[in-house]
């Protein structure tokens, strides 16, 4: 019986490249066998962490507050803001992360924005994907945090630009990082209070005139590795709305969390 007229025979030479493909994947597997991403122990696949790691990740899941992502110790039932975005409701309209920033989780984000451990933002974007799937169902673009010029000079890379990257890789929204750019060199926001970072944080943020076009109306997704008081977060969204953005929500890795 003849193959139906549009399935074709696949040809040798591809069927080459791909055993040879896997065999050469196979080899490597047996050479440098897969370890966890954090603490380095074997595990079954490559880029995952191993049991003991992703126990000790406090993953962030409702109940928790729908404005800033924030868990919440009990569940009341129902969409709930925390007290904190009622008194002092944030510039963008929702922030959501993967996990709390301790542990496994804030040893993660420092091997990736440290140590040069660039392979790190694909395993982390992918669980920035499931972590803000609902946000990612509405943006139409992606836009890391930007590093003011200087500092990246200094580090060589962004790490919120790797994770944007991977999170567009996998979930097929373009990232722009030319959307929005960091005009001011900032101290540095470690042991600053709230104010304090506000106040650092002020004209900090810009939206090129270049970019005012391709920004016009369009959803943002901000990515970013850590939220901490989500001042970065508000003065970046807040250059991006000035500049014609119709909307912002926030994706991070790794959160810090208070008692609410």
């Amino acid at each position: 019986m003849n193959a139906p007229a549009d399935i074709r025979p696949i040809p040798l030479s591809a069927r080459f490249r791909a055993g040879a493909r896997a065999a050469w994947h196979t080899a490597l597997g047996l050479l440098y066998p897969p370890t966890c991403i954090a603490c380095q122990a074997a595990t079954g696949e490559p880029h995952a962490l191993c049991a003991g790691c992703w126990s000790q990740i406090r993953f962030i899941e409702r109940p928790f507050c729908e404005r800033l992502g924030t868990p919440f110790a009990v569940d009341l039932g129902g969409p709930r803001l925390s007290p904190a975005a009622m008194a002092d409701p944030p510039v963008f309209r929702r922030a959501r992360a993967v996990a709390e920033y301790d542990g496994a989780a804030s040893l993660l984000v420092h091997r990736l924005k440290y140590d040069d451990r660039l392979e790190l933002a694909r395993a982390l974007g992918g669980m920035m994907v499931r972590a803000g799937a609902e946000l990612l169902r509405e943006a139409d673009v992606i836009v890391p945090v930007p590093l003011h010029r200087w500092r990246l000079w200094r580090r060589r890379f962004n790490q919120a630009m790797a994770l944007a990257g991977a999170v567009s890789a996998q979930c097929g929204i373009p990232c722009d990082p030319f959307l929005l750019a960091r005009v001011k060199h900032t101290r540095r926001q470690v042991g600053l209070t709230k104010a304090q970072r506000q106040d650092n944080l002020q004209g900090a943020f810009r939206v090129p005139a270049e970019a005012k076009a391709r920004l016009k109306g369009r959803r943002v997704l901000l990515v970013d590795d850590v939220l901490t008081t989500a001042s970065t977060a508000n003065a970046a969204s807040r250059a991006l709305l000035r500049g014609g953005a119709a909307c912002v929500d926030i994706l991070a890795f790794a959160r810090v969390v208070q008692e609410l």
